[in-house]
């Protein structure tokens, strides 16, 4: 393995921790359900800057490992957020030519998408109501966008990655 398959590989991987531990974090009660689905959006954006490196079976183990931290049945997000990275990564090449603007709508519809997959999967385990407010971090999440590919988009080539 060359260096700089190391560095590109380190450095997704600090970037996907990082999305976990902000996934994780305590908030307040009133801003708690404004919380970006950080994970997810890290996500889409390696699945379309480098889908080579960042891929459906990325998310996989990530989604497994977010199960892990916060406790929920097994295997939950890593589905939830294995149908929108596949979504995102077959189509990287037209999301690639959206603007940051347009992209954050696709991204606002594929947030969406993982939140009807984990409450999909949490009611046919228990039985649970749909609240409105489990729907505000869609909406946090298409207006970090710009920033967070921004942020990421910066990193990836600062360190040249390809």
């Amino acid at each position: 393995m060359s260096a700089f398959s190391l560095k590109g590989r380190l450095v997704i991987l600090l970037s996907l921790l990082l999305a976990l531990i902000l996934s994780i974090l305590p908030l307040p009660e009133l801003i708690a359900p404004f919380r970006p689905d950080w994970l997810l959006v890290t996500l889409i954006y390696w699945s379309i800057a480098l889908p080579h490196r960042a891929n459906v079976g990325t998310a996989f183990v990530a989604g497994l490992m977010l199960d892990l931290l916060l406790g929920s049945v097994l295997g939950v997000h890593a589905l939830a957020l294995v149908i929108p990275v596949y979504l995102a990564a077959s189509q990287f090449q037209r999301m690639r030519n959206y603007s940051v603007w347009q992209q954050s709508f696709v991204v606002g519809a594929l947030a969406m998408l993982n939140k009807l997959v984990i409450f999909w999967t949490a009611y046919l385990n228990s039985e649970v109501q749909l609240d409105y407010h489990y729907f505000w971090s869609i909406v946090s999440s298409m207006v970090f966008w710009p920033w967070i590919f921004l942020l990421l988009r910066k990193c990836r080539r600062q360190f040249a990655l390809s």
